[in-house]
């Protein structure tokens, strides 16, 4: 079997795969809806309507809002859009929260947006809900688009502004409307607030060296310096919990049994650090920090080698093909003595021998495993986790619903099938907010088989 002789794969990997992913935080495109008409202006409370008001939807489950999940890529556009929300609030004390947000646009010369045109085509509504399934309003308002709510913060805007505690409320959904003033487009986020918080998470997050914006993922590469603070910048000491656990990868979606999660967990390093202090964390593997030994939620940070997400080491390479490989082709790759040479062999043979083939699937194929550890990196690796495993193999969904314990992923026709809909159901997890766990069925089987043989010929090429 001949390798890749003009490059080998993890020159070629290096070199195709995307630095920055196609979709770097959670999307989905919502509908175009009429335009609004809102300025900014005082926030109200909902006993007086505004002008134009966010549009409402559904309340059972709202129709993809911004940060669900990734939506199918679109053509590029010729207009400035905001193609992605990720959001995430810290509480200020039992008043009133502070709401950050990460905000990816697109704009006809697809270079960054400034924040000056932002600020000139861009309008911020908002609209609070006492949960996803109530439609009772317990405020609305125009956040001001000025360069103090806004900044630019590498391929994305980072807009922050204070959310005000709703009499009587200890609970709300939080609905951002952004829209682009000339073509009324609309890109909507949902973000649960809790105005009593009832964990560390709700009131410290991991910010940046500097400590003036928090961090909206959950990893960080290893030579890299942190802060751990509150919006006061209280001091307070924290015990860190090293773990260097292997987590297992997600099991297909037509599997019976949902493989059992480790009961315990062996601690590697325990250490102690202080709030409002810049630390840099000593190696690779699972942090988790609390205030209190014996709280059962704290705050889970995922440290990485310094090129993830992306993965390049051959070893590394070899266990994301689980999910388009034999049993026999995973148990070759793992006892071969030469991994490159195994996964030029394993490549080449899938694709009848056409190096131009092999070096097509291989882009797209951890070009979406790199999206995935971007997207949905939890307590472990995306690609690892049920929603990384659907969208390596199907792609980003076609679109997302979207309830505060549940997220539906629904792809049009595949395969001859009609429309096809994975659940994908929230867990408690002491680590993070954001898990979820696939609901799995037998009847997968007639969709994802024929998909990932699409794989095994070359036949996906993203």
């Amino acid at each position: 079997m001949r390798s890749l002789r003009f490059l080998p794969i993890v020159a070629l990997l290096a070199a195709c795969a995307p630095s920055k992913p196609q979709f770097p935080m959670p999307t989905a495109r919502d509908r175009v809806e009429t335009p609004s008409t809102a300025r900014q202006g005082d926030v109200r409370q909902a006993d007086s309507r505004p002008s134009s008001r966010p549009a409402t939807r559904s309340a059972s489950v709202p129709s993809t809002p911004m940060g669900s999940a990734p939506m199918a890529a679109e053509p590029v556009t010729s207009e400035w859009v905001v193609t992605a929300i990720k959001g995430k609030f810290l509480a200020i004390d039992t008043t009133g929260v502070r709401v950050f947000l990460n905000i990816t646009t697109s704009q006809p010369n697809n270079q960054p947006m400034s924040v000056a045109t932002f600020q000139e085509r861009f309008i911020v509504n908002y609209v609070m809900y006492p949960d996803y399934n109530n439609r009772e309003r317990l405020g609305y308002g125009n956040i001001p688009v000025t360069p103090e709510s806004v900044v630019r913060e590498g391929d994305h805007l980072r807009m922050t502004f204070q959310i005000n505690r709703p009499k009587g409320a200890t609970n709300a959904v939080l609905l951002t409307e952004i829209s682009e003033s000339a073509t009324g487009k609309k890109a909507l986020n949902d973000l649960p607030l809790r105005f009593k918080p009832t964990k560390l998470s709700d009131q410290f997050a991991i910010y940046d060296a500097a400590g003036g914006q928090p961090l909206l993922r959950n990893f960080v590469q290893v030579q890299d310096t942190v802060v751990i603070r509150d919006v006061n910048r209280t001091p307070q000491t924290l015990t860190v919990f090293r773990y260097k656990h292997e987590f297992d990868p997600a099991l297909p979606p037509m599997s019976s049994s949902q493989r059992p999660a480790p009961r315990t967990l062996n601690v590697d390093t325990t250490m102690t650090v202080r709030t409002n202090e810049p630390i840099r964390l000593p190696g690779e593997g699972l942090y988790y920090f609390v205030a209190d030994t014996n709280d059962v939620a704290g705050l889970g940070l995922v440290v990485t080698d310094t090129r993830f997400p992306r993965l390049t080491r051959p070893e590394r390479l070899i266990r994301p093909l689980l999910y388009m490989s034999t049993g026999t082709e995973m148990a070759e790759l793992n006892s071969s003595k030469e991994v490159k040479k195994a996964l030029d062999r394993y490549w080449l043979s899938l694709m009848s021998g056409s190096e131009e083939v092999a070096k097509r699937a291989i882009r797209a194929y951890y070009g979406r495993v790199e999206e995935a550890n971007q997207l949905f990196t939890t307590y472990k690796e995306g690609w690892k986790t049920d929603k990384g495993m659907i969208y390596i193999i199907l792609g980003a969904p076609d679109r997302v619903q979207r309830s505060r314990d549940r997220e539906v992923w629904v792809y049009n026709r595949r395969n001859n099938q009609s429309e096809v809909n994975f659940t994908f159901n929230r867990k408690q997890n002491q680590f993070v907010d954001d898990h979820y766990e696939l609901v799995r069925y037998e009847e997968y089987r007639p969709v994802w088989f024929p998909i990932v043989e699409a794989w095994r010929t070359g036949a996906i090429r993203d």
